[in-house]
């Protein structure tokens, strides 16, 4: 079990009522999406907020994806570049 503390933040009054967790499930969602600025501008990692929520890394990764945020921020053109560059590297060796 991971400590917990609770926090005071200013919301528009209409907000509050949806920031009252259901269940488990809806309050480790919620806190994940609190973490994700600090992840987008790479303040900690995945593996960190992970740690912070007191779930595996690839737990994390599968709320995102499930919200629609990518794990991964390459295009599929930029990563079949990084494929062919590093098959390229590979022949050489």
């Amino acid at each position: 079990m991971i400590a917990m503390e609770t926090v005071t933040i200013e919301v528009p009054v209409g907000m509050s009522k949806y920031l009252k967790p259901l269940n488990h499930e809806s309050e480790l969602t919620r806190n994940a999406l609190l973490l994700y600025p600090y992840i987008l501008n790479q303040t900690i990692s995945h593996g960190r907020a992970a740690e912070i929520l007191g779930i595996k890394k690839s737990e994390l990764i599968d709320i995102y994806d499930k919200l629609g945020y990518s794990y991964f921020d390459m295009t599929m053109d930029e990563l079949d570049a990084e494929l062919e560059t590093f098959k390229r590297i590979k022949g050489r060796e």
